[in-house]
């Protein structure tokens, strides 16, 4: 495999010094296809460091999908090592994945995934239900961050009641409410229109602004381009990771506070 290029504009990359939040050592994931085998993952390395916005980017069928489930332990390396918030997952089992999970990783995705029979507020606690000891704040984090995505007035609404944009907006308040160490987006502005989409990116540059770990699966150039890190992936392998000035995006996207 060949190894990627990083591409720093401006300001050296600091994903060495920083503090690791998730990191892949020769991840491989192979399926069998009938009598074929198929190399989802190729040997990957990278490391994502705390405060990081890192896009991924390739054509379908490049394994992106495949690294976003793996990342999301909700896929298991066929070999190699992934490591999350500082814990091997290699030999974790299902109970102790689940746990990770739910307490380390947000989940948003381009369909929203919420439950048609819980209002807003119950969408925003769904992962705390999966903890062991979930939090005895649970339910005043869960009204501050609907208050925070612009909901404060349609908690008790249920996900038919409510737009495209603002069933993405319960979907990024559920990803924020165990307070994650990552937060994994799947296409999360696809099924949106471009001015909604718009508002959901400017929502993701905030909490980036503040310090959260954001890694985001996409096909489009223009969303990719918010990232201090867009990787390329092909054929199941790194093609390239462009580092790009954190200083810089602030100044194109309107961004303001300092890195983390």
């Amino acid at each position: 495999m060949a190894s990627p290029r990083e591409v720093a504009r401006g300001a050296p990359a600091v994903n060495s010094v920083r503090e690791a939040v998730a990191e892949l050592v020769d991840v491989e994931r192979t399926y069998l296809m009938g009598n074929e085998e198929v190399h989802a993952l190729d040997g990957v390395s990278f490391r994502v460091a705390r405060g990081e916005y890192w896009s991924i980017m390739g054509a379908s069928g490049s394994g992106k999908s495949t690294l976003l489930n793996v990342m999301g332990c909700l896929d298991r390396p066929t070999s190699g090592e992934y490591r999350l918030a500082d814990r091997d997952t290699g030999g974790m089992d299902d109970d102790e994945l689940s746990e990770l999970r739910s307490r380390k990783l947000g989940f948003i995705f381009q369909s929203y995934n919420l439950i048609p029979q819980l209002n807003v507020l119950e969408n925003i606690m769904v992962p705390l239900f999966y903890q062991d000891h979930p939090p005895e704040d649970g339910l005043e984090r869960a009204r501050h961050l609907a208050g925070r995505v612009g909901l404060g007035d349609r908690m008790d609404h249920k996900p038919t009641e409510l737009s495209g944009g603002q069933q993405q907006r319960v979907a990024i308040a559920r990803a924020l409410v165990n307070d994650p160490e990552l937060i994994l987006a799947d296409e999360a502005t696809g099924n949106l229109d471009s001015q909604t989409a718009e508002e959901i990116l400017e929502l993701f540059d905030e909490l980036w602004r503040e310090g959260k770990t954001l890694l985001f699966v996409t096909h489009e150039a223009h969303v990719a381009a918010r990232a201090s890190h867009v990787l390329q992936m092909r054929d199941g392998n790194i093609e390239e990771i462009d580092v790009r000035d954190r200083a810089k995006e602030i100044q194109d996207h309107g961004i303001q506070g300092s890195s983390r």
